[in-house]
């Protein structure tokens, strides 16, 4: 399974991921669904299996496209975030696996040293959708203000 070799799981003992596994719910979605929207009770995690989701911050403002097997959706729920911060539309077909939030975070206390790995390449899945989103906003300012960045 893709999950096996997805970054966010690096450095889980098996046995974890197995119990993660078993409580995952696979989901097919429809272009045009939304898996989340803004301001709702943020209670699931998403982990892309196949197909395009748009995220979306306020009027529709483009924040991310998540298309590779493992890009993450939801983590408003794991930072212990009441509502998501952004929505989730399908831009094609879309499966994903769907994780409660509070079963989750049941499991990755009971191994607290794949919990640990857990959060740490989340962070850094997180950061690294941080910066190409820095990287976006300069591209479109271009020359505009030579004092950004430096």
């Amino acid at each position: 399974m893709y999950v096996d070799t997805a970054y966010l799981f690096h450095g889980i003992n098996a046995e974890t991921r197995e119990k993660i596994l078993a409580v995952a719910v696979e989901e097919s979605h429809s272009p045009g669904d939304f898996l989340f929207r803004q301001g709702e009770s943020a209670a699931h995690f998403y982990i892309l299996n196949e197909g395009r989701v748009r995220m979306s911050v306020g009027k529709g403002l483009l924040a991310y496209t998540a298309s590779a097997p493992g890009d993450i959706m939801g983590w408003s729920s794991l930072a212990e975030n009441p509502t998501y911060t952004a929505s989730a539309e399908c831009r094609t077909a879309v499966k994903v696996l769907k994780l409660e939030k509070h079963r989750l975070d049941q499991i990755l206390a009971e191994d607290c040293v794949s919990g640990m790995a857990f959060f740490k390449n989340l962070a850094a899945l997180l950061g690294h959708r941080l910066v190409s989103s820095y990287q976006a906003t300069l591209s479109v300012q271009g020359d505009r203000d030579p004092g950004v960045g430096g």
